[in-house]
C-alpha cells in the first residue's frame, strides 16, 4: 500500500508520487485549501488537498483527529517561507491526488501532542498514548537499548536461553505470584522472580557464557522504579574471577550508551566498597552527580551530655552524622521545617542545624538551638570536619544507622538537586564488599543482602558459621545517578558452601533439601566458579529517556496498585474456573457495626 513512512519524505522524493498510510494529527482549512498533518511512527509530513480535485477535496473535508488514511500525491517543495526546520519533512510537502479512508476515528479524550495529561487517563487509554511522539519514542529507544546489548553480547560469545516462567516457589526473597495447577490439585507454580537457580545450572550445563533479555515478576510493594513485571538483562559466566565480570558487563553498559546515545561513559566506573558508600552518602545506590557527602560525628558525640546525640552515638547500631550545605544559612526557618518533614518519612525524629554566620569569630560566630547542649570544643571540631564556611548550614542525624543513612541520604539528594548544586551527565559506579547477611529484626534472623547464593568473600568462608554478621560477599552493584542499575555477584558453586551460607540463614537440611536439593545435588556434579549481573533494563531505558517514572518506557505497565487500566486486570473469574484449578475463595468475614 506504501510507498514510505510519512515522516521520511524529505527532499529527495521531489517529483515522486508515494503513496502513504497514517493517521491525521490535525486538518487545517486555510481559504479554501485544506492541509493534513499526517502522522505515523517515522514522524509527520504535511499533506494538501486542492480543491481542483474535487473528490479529492470532498474526503480531505470530512477527515477528523485520528482518521486512519491512505494518501497518493506528488511530492514538491513548500512555498517560501513555510518551511518547518524541527522535521525531517519540513521541506516539502504532499499534493494529494487520491486521498482514501482506511478507518473512521471517534473524537480521542486528548490530542497525541497535549503535554499535561493525566496518568490515569494516559493507561486507560495506552493504546491511544502510545501513539503519542513521547511514547513512540521512548519505545523505539527501548528496542535500540535492547539491540545493542544483544549485539555486544552475541558479539562476545554469549548465547540466548529461555527459562521456565512456571517454576517452584523459593519465598527468600520478594513475594512470588503462584499460579494454581489444575493437574496437581493443592499445588502451585510461582512466576520467576529472576532465572537465578536455572542460569547457575546453565553454568553447570557447561554452556559458559548465558544472557537472557528476560520477564520477572515480584509481588512487591510498588514506586516509580518498580513494577510487578519486569525486565532484566541476565547475564551469566563461567571462569572469570570477579574483576573479570565486572569489567566485562561496564564494557557493556559503555557500548550502549555509545551506540545509543553517543554518550562516552568514564573507563573505569569509580568503585566504592559498600561502607565507603554509606558513610559518605548514606545509600548503597548514591547520585555521585551532588557533590555533598555525609561527615562521621559518632565518635565525637560518645561523650557529650546531649541525650539525641550522646544515645545514639553509645548505641552499638547507632551513627551521628552531619550534612553541610554550602550557602544553606540562606533557608528559611520554613523550609528547614519543611526539610524536617521530609527526614521524617524516613524515621528520623528529628532535624537538628547549625548555622555559619561568621566563622572568624568561632563558636560565638555560630547560631543554633543545640549550641548549648554541646561542648565548644566538641562545636569547633564539628565545623573542622565538615569544613564549613560563612553563610553554610549543617544538619545532623543521630539515630540507629539505617536511620541516619536513610534520612540524611535522600536529604543529601534533595537539597543537591533543589539548590542547583547537581551536576549533568552520567556518573556510574560500583558499590563492592557488601555484608553477607543483614538481621531481620522481625523475624529474629540473618537473611540475605543478595540472595543466598552469592559467594563470601575470599578469608570469610568460616565466618558463615562463627560470626555471619561480619562475613561480607563477592557482591557487585552497578549504580547510575542515584539508581541501581545492575546487580550481581560470584556464585556459590562448592556444596558445602552453599550448606553453611544456608544454615546461617537457619534453613536447616530438610528445608533445604526440600526447597534447594536440585542444585545442592547440581552442585556436587563438576560445577565451574561462575558469577554473573542482572541489569534492570525499564530503569536503564528510563534513566536514558529522562523519564519520571518506568511506567513511560514500558508498553503496558501496570499503576502503582499493580492494576492494569486499559484491561482492568487483576480481574475475578467465574466459578468454573475455580473448581478446574481446585480453588476456593476465602472471603473477608462481614464486621458487625
Amino acid at each position: 500500500m506504501r510507498t514510505e513512512y510519512c515522516g521520511l519524505i524529505s527532499r529527495r522524493h521531489l517529483g515522486q508520487v508515494v503513496t502513504l498510510c497514517g493517521w491525521v494529527h490535525r486538518r487545517r482549512d486555510h481559504g479554501g485549501v485544506i492541509f493534513i498533518d499526517l502522522r505515523d511512527r517515522e514522524g509527520l509530513v504535511q499533506v494538501v488537498s486542492d480543491p481542483d480535485n474535487a473528490v479529492t477535496f470532498g474526503i480531505a473535508d470530512r477527515l477528523r483527529h485520528e482518521y486512519v488514511i491512505e494518501v497518493t500525491g506528488r511530492v514538491r517543495e513548500r512555498p517560501q517561507g513555510t518551511v518547518n526546520p524541527n522535521l525531517t519533512s519540513g521541506e516539502v510537502e504532499v499534493l494529494a491526488e487520491r486521498i482514501g479512508i482506511l478507518n473512521p476515528s471517534l473524537t480521542p479524550p486528548f490530542l497525541m501532542d497535549e503535554e499535561h495529561l493525566s496518568e490515569q487517563v494516559r493507561l486507560e487509554y495506552r493504546f491511544l498514548d502510545l501513539r503519542r511522539p513521547q511514547m513512540q519514542k521512548n519505545m523505539r529507544l527501548r528496542y535500540h537499548v535492547t539491540m545493542a546489548v544483544r549485539g555486544f553480547l552475541d558479539h562476545h560469545g554469549f548465547i540466548d536461553i529461555e527459562t521456565p516462567m512456571l517454576t517452584r516457589s523459593t519465598p527468600e526473597g520478594a513475594r512470588d505470584y503462584l499460579v494454581p495447577s489444575r493437574i496437581h490439585p493443592g499445588h502451585f507454580y510461582a512466576l520467576p522472580q529472576s532465572p537465578q537457580l536455572f542460569k547457575q545450572l546453565l553454568m553447570i550445563a557447561g554452556f559458559d557464557r548465558y544472557y537472557q533479555i528476560v520477564r520477572c515478576f515480584r509481588d512487591e510493594d510498588l514506586r516509580t522504579d518498580r513494577q510487578p513485571e519486569f525486565t532484566q538483562i541476565d547475564v551469566e559466566t563461567s571462569f572469570l574471577d570477579q574483576h573479570a565480570i565486572m569489567v566485562l558487563v561496564e564494557e557493556l553498559i559503555r557500548h550502549v550508551f555509545k551506540e545509543v546515545l553517543e554518550a562516552d561513559l568514564p573507563d573505569p566506573f569509580p568503585r566504592f566498597t559498600y561502607a565507603q558508600a554509606m558513610a559518605l552518602y548514606g545509600s548503597d545506590k548514591p547520585d555521585l552527580r551532588v557533590p555533598l557527602k555525609l561527615t562521621e560525628l559518632t565518635d565525637l558525640m560518645k561523650g557529650v551530655e546531649f541525650k539525641v546525640f550522646g544515645d545514639a552515638a553509645r548505641l552499638a547500631d547507632g551513627r551521628v552524622a552531619a550534612l553541610l550545605v554550602p550557602q544553606g544559612g540562606g533557608l528559611t526557618r520554613g523550609e528547614i521545617d519543611a526539610c524536617t518533614e521530609f527526614v521524617r518519612i524516613y524515621g528520623a525524629k528529628g532535624l537538628a542545624y547549625i548555622k555559619v554566620n561568621a566563622l572568624e569569630k568561632g563558636v560565638g560566630g555560630v547560631q543554633s538551638p543545640i549550641l548549648k547542649f554541646l561542648p565548644q570544643p566538641v562545636i569547633r571540631a564539628i565545623l573542622e570536619r565538615t569544613g564549613a564556611r560563612d553563610g553554610d548550614l549543617v544538619f545532623f542525624g543521630a539515630d540507629r544507622a539505617k536511620v541516619v543513612n536513610e534520612a540524611l541520604g535522600a536529604l543529601r539528594v534533595k537539597i543537591g538537586h533543589e539548590r542547583g548544586l547537581a551536576e549533568h551527565g552520567w556518573r556510574p559506579a560500583w558499590v563492592l564488599d557488601f555484608p553477607m547477611f543483614e538481621w531481620d529484626e522481625e523475624a529474629k534472623r540473618w537473611v540475605a543482602m543478595h540472595h543466598p547464593f552469592t559467594s563470601p568473600a575470599d578469608g570469610h568462608e568460616d565466618l558463615l558459621e562463627t560470626d555471619p554478621g561480619a562475613a561480607h560477599a563477592k557482591a557487585h552493584d552497578m549504580v547510575l545517578n542515584g539508581w541501581e542499575i545492575g546487580g550481581g555477584s560470584v556464585r556459590i558453586h562448592r556444596q558445602d558452601v552453599q550448606s553453611k551460607v544456608f544454615r546461617a540463614l537457619d534453613i536447616g537440611p530438610e528445608e533445604a533439601q526440600a526447597k534447594f536439593g536440585f542444585l545442592l545435588e547440581a552442585l556436587q556434579y563438576g560445577a565451574p566458579p561462575h558469577g554473573g549481573i542482572a541489569f534492570g533494563l525499564d530503569r536503564i531505558v528510563a534513566l536514558m529517556a529522562g523519564a519520571e517514572s518506568i511506567r513511560d518506557i514500558i508498553a503496558f505497565p501496570k499503576t502503582q496498585r499493580a492494576q492494569c487500566l486499559l484491561t482492568h486486570a487483576p480481574n475475578a473469574v467465574d466459578e468454573e474456573q475455580l473448581k478446574e484449578l481446585h480453588v476456593r475463595l476465602r472471603t473477608p468475614q462481614a464486621t458487625s457495626a
